[in-house]
């Protein structure tokens, strides 16, 4: 048992994600955040609020995705795109479906502000901006620079709004993966708040949420009103989904919910339609890939259809499920356990068994 514990620290503290994108390294050198649109084989163009963007329609439906814990990847000019080849996915553009269903395919990088050495120092950022080390960023040289006043969840849900402003599609969708999933849970509480408020578009609100092996750290937290992560967490979801807004959650790793690693969240976990995938094309020393698979599995799986639950034609969930689906098994009381096609990367040969939560 203490050696997987170690395996999983080692693996997760080390997190090598997808192969890079080509961005200058004025990128890296300097303070770079917010909303990036892309089109196909990773091209991407930056949103700036009043500009025309050549992958960004208003009245497009639209998905949009957040990384988690990004521990050297400035240095080595790393970000996070749509080629998960690296991250021991597919050779394949996982957001060409989506385009080619007609979605606007985005990503909200804040990979300066998580570069840092120690997990819950990034955590802190996405809440407040007064955690351990405020809001310091690093350059590709490996040092820090004092940051902004603002907290990442702040500073995303700007970007967001202002670079979004004028749309008038009718559905978003958000992805977080690892610590990004508090990322999308907190920028989705922000959007609904500003939607109360009156001063945001009720289009801007996502209409579903997925959270992809998700992770929380455990313990109170001082610079969260001494609460856990995970409990704040779960008080934003319930509130949301009652604004209408979907939850869905897959998990394919120990490395997010190991008693000694972080909390498993497993309230918040029951309050989605949730999903236990098991990447076994993977051995049990690669755990870092199988963190990671639960991005490509989810953004590939919308290229197929949904798969069923063994043994009967209903629908379990996957990204082409439908909202409708989602939201049956967000509301029910069992989750979804991968039980056929877990030896394989392509999503088309899964099916799911239904147990209790």
């Amino acid at each position: 048992m203490r050696k997987l514990i170690l395996l999983c620290l080692l693996s997760f503290s080390s997190l090598l994600n997808a192969a890079p994108g080509v961005f200058p390294d004025s990128t890296f050198n300097n303070l770079d955040y917010g909303l990036y649109w892309f089109g196909s084989g990773d091209t991407w163009q930056k949103a700036v609020p009043g500009q025309s963007n050549a992958y960004y329609g208003a009245s497009k439906p639209t998905v949009i995705y957040i990384h988690g814990w990004q521990n050297g990847t400035t240095a080595r000019k790393d970000r996070e795109t749509f080629n998960r080849e690296g991250a021991g996915g597919p050779t394949l553009d996982l957001a060409a479906a989506w385009r080619n269903a007609g979605y606007n395919v985005g990503v909200l990088y804040w990979n300066q502000f998580a570069d840092e050495g120690e997990v819950t120092d990034a955590e802190a950022k996405i809440w407040s901006a007064t955690g351990p080390r405020a809001m310091r960023w690093r350059n590709s040289s490996g040092v820090y620079a004092t940051g902004p006043t603002q907290s990442v969840g702040d500073l995303l849900f700007k970007s967001y709004k202002d670079n979004m402003a004028g749309y008038t599609g009718s559905n978003i969708r958000i992805l977080g993966h690892s610590l990004g999933n508090q990322v999308a849970i907190v920028l989705t509480k922000k959007i609904s708040d500003a939607v109360t408020a009156g001063t945001v578009n009720s289009k801007l609100l996502p209409k579903r949420v997925a959270l992809l092996d998700p992770f929380y750290s455990n313990n109170a937290k001082s610079w969260l009103g001494n609460q856990w992560t995970g409990a704040v967490s779960r008080s934003y979801v319930s509130a949301l989904k009652g604004k209408g807004v979907i939850f869905e959650a897959y998990r394919t790793s120990a490395v997010t919910s190991t008693v000694f690693v972080g909390d498993a969240n497993a309230g918040l976990m029951n309050m989605t339609a949730f999903s236990e995938l098991k990447p076994w094309y993977f051995n049990a020393a690669q755990v870092t890939e199988k963190h990671n698979a639960a991005v490509w599995h989810y953004l590939w799986s919308f290229s197929f259809n949904p798969p069923l639950v063994t043994g009967t034609s209903n629908q379990a969930a996957s990204a082409k499920t439908s909202d409708s689906r989602i939201t049956t098994l967000m509301n029910g009381t069992q989750k979804l356990v991968h039980d056929q096609g877990a030896y394989t990367k392509e999503p088309s040969d899964d099916n799911f068994k239904l147990q209790a939560r």
